[in-house]
């Protein structure tokens, strides 16, 4: 397999730290959406990140269909969503709130990109309030487990991204839970085999 995109993305890192801690081997290929734009549109038409290329070239997009496809190939013991049932809906509620909270860090940083008299505050303190809501309940926390599930895969990611892009929203102590369970993930082989690149 053949995953496409770089570690700075929480999603293409979350596809990343799954394959390892999985032991599925693959290999990344790290193209940028930005400076290499048109090779990425050549292997997902979309030109968005993480691509996952199979081994007989089936290609598969979006981090929730790829994640989707490893739970499958590893069987119901393995999956790091559980098939069905309550756990299954409180470890997809973290992951959704999760990745709600990407989606808006991601927007604030694709609104910087723009020249500063076309940005707009407001919409910037809006996606700040969305992630600051969304970082409290996750801050409550969830039922642990024996291993590593999605919601911490998910979650640890995407607080390392929101400290890279809006390190303000994270001063140390503002939410103690998620800094203790982000320190432990960090310290996994999973994550240490998948860093965030240097700004």
């Amino acid at each position: 397999m053949q995953l496409i995109g770089r570690y700075d993305s929480p999603f293409v890192r979350r596809v990343g730290i799954s394959l390892h801690l999985l032991g599925l081997p693959f290999e990344q290929l790290p193209l940028s959406v930005f400076s290499e734009a048109t090779e990425v549109r050549k292997i997902g038409p979309l030109g968005r990140v993480p691509v996952l290329v199979l081994a007989d070239g089936e290609v598969l997009i979006d981090s929730v269909a790829i994640l989707d496809y490893l739970d499958g190939i590893v069987g119901p013991a393995r999956r790091l969503i559980p098939p069905a049932g309550a756990a299954r809906r409180q470890i997809q509620r973290a992951v959704v709130t999760a990745t709600g909270a990407a989606d808006k860090a991601i927007a604030i940083s694709y609104e910087r990109r723009r020249p500063p008299q076309a940005q707009s505050s407001d919409w910037i303190d809006r996606c700040r309030g969305q992630i600051e809501a969304a970082l409290k309940e996750l801050e409550t926390g969830w039922p642990s487990t024996a291993r590593l599930t999605q919601a911490e895969i998910t979650t640890a990611v995407v607080l390392a991204y929101v400290r890279r892009v809006e390190p303000a929203m994270i001063a140390t102590g503002t939410y103690p839970w998620l800094e203790r369970m982000v320190a432990d993930c960090e310290r996994h082989p999973a994550f240490l085999a998948c860093p965030l690149p240097a700004l």
